[in-house]
């Protein structure tokens, strides 16, 4: 009789612990399967972060790839540049309906946040008129511009009579002086300025 009451007793103190053992490791469970639902999340989150922030380089190559597969872009002088997700579009096109598939082609391209559309219009039979006066026109510039230290470094580009400059200046007034320079130039129809002013440094 008092074999079967401890037998009895040994079972329900068995049971009794082994209760709340389950129950903690349920609990375990449970928390390991939320850290894993937590992780995978913080996964998806990465991945779509990472999606959402393309590089600029793959930018420029998708844009390249689906404007020069499209027959609307007429023109063999376009460049495609991208920075911070923002595509610039230059160089020269055969006609207003190109300039403007260009620039819907690049807006369509996923990733692309805005488009700078800088295309120059220039009939093909004015082309090549144009071309050698837009390389007399950037080394009249750049000659300009090299007896000055402060503009020396600046790089100059010219489409269809419209320059462009790029680069690092000291302050807003070179990059103002730079402006007036290079507009002084004969055959230069207007002056795109891009040049950065560069940071101050702290002492």
């Amino acid at each position: 009789m008092r074999s079967q009451f401890k037998t009895g007793a040994a079972l329900l103190t068995a049971v009794f612990f082994a209760v709340p053992l389950a129950a903690g490791a349920a609990d375990k469970t449970d928390k390991a399967s939320d850290k894993m639902d937590k992780a995978t999340d913080k996964v998806k989150e990465t991945t779509s972060e990472v999606k959402g922030t393309v590089s600029d380089s793959w930018l420029t190559s998708k844009t390249k790839i689906a404007l020069f597969a499209d027959d609307r872009v007429k023109g063999r002088d376009v460049r495609i540049e991208t920075v911070n997700g923002e595509v610039f579009l230059r160089g020269k096109v055969d006609s207003e309906e190109s300039k403007a598939a260009a620039a819907d082609i690049a807006k369509g391209v996923e990733g692309v946040k805005k488009v700078k559309n800088d295309l120059q219009v220039v009939a093909p039979a004015a082309r090549k008129t144009v071309e050698t006066n837009d390389k007399q026109i950037t080394k009249a510039v750049e000659t300009h511009f090299a007896k000055d230290a402060q503009l020396k470094k600046i790089d100059v580009r010219t489409d269809a009579g419209v320059v462009m400059l790029s680069g690092e200046v000291p302050n807003i007034s070179v990059s103002a002086k730079a402006s007036e320079m290079a507009h002084r130039v004969d055959g230069v129809k207007s002056v795109k300025n891009e040049l950065r002013v560069a940071q101050a440094k702290s002492n």
